[in-house]
């Protein structure tokens, strides 16, 4: 699909990947041709806690999702739990090393309690005849949502570049390399070289 969009313009097409369009593709993206990566779509089911959700969906450009919505469905929320870190004292946003396992044992009591009295009273909401649009607002950030997300390969190669730093959330990073290792398997030529050239396509 790349190599054929790349030489449309030349009316050629390629039925089977040879050598020379492996070179052709190393070309394209060494040099930011960026829109021969933008044919091949990718979709994907992803289910991620409120908060990385979030930061999926900053990436608007060559990306489209379709969310289950809590208008719709009342089953019951299923939370994330993380693995606790300190606060940074070096940076406005982000978090420090992991903490010790007291403390991660106090804060999981801290936030396990906080889930539960959440989850009570949406459910007791329901109960009572609340519109489930009007009961999902007492639900926590760390509820799950899952969408479909469907992107060009040079969409997806932006997100993975930019979300897979070191300095990116840990949990957006650990999407970000199942996403890269997805991917990789589909188009493992091209995801190879765009990701090895270390620059986003824009």
């Amino acid at each position: 699909m790349v190599v054929n969009a790349a030489r449309v313009s030349f009316k050629k097409q390629s039925t089977t990947l040879e050598e020379r369009d492996i070179k052709l593709i190393n070309y394209l993206a060494k040099h930011n041709h960026w829109t021969p990566f933008a044919h091949p779509q990718i979709c994907l089911h992803i289910k991620a806690p409120f908060p990385i959700r979030t930061q999926f969906f900053k990436h608007k450009v060559g990306f489209v999702e379709n969310e289950v919505s809590r208008r719709y469905v009342d089953d019951d929320p299923e939370y994330f739990y993380p693995r606790w870190s300190s606060r940074p004292t070096n940076m406005k946003q982000g978090a420090g090393d992991h903490v010790e396992t007291d403390l991660q044992n106090k804060a999981y009591l801290i936030y396990s309690q906080a889930i539960e009295a959440c989850n009570n009273a949406y459910k007791d909401l329901l109960k009572i005849g609340i519109a489930p649009e009007q009961s999902r607002m007492i639900l926590p950030l760390g509820t799950y949502t899952e969408w479909y997300w469907t992107g060009s390969l040079a969409a997806y190669a932006r997100f993975y570049i930019q979300r897979s730093d070191p300095h990116a959330q840990a949990e957006i990073r650990e999407y970000a390399e199942e996403i890269g290792s997805i991917i990789n398997g589909l188009y493992p030529v091209s995801w190879q070289a765009l990701t090895n050239y270390g620059k986003a396509v824009d």
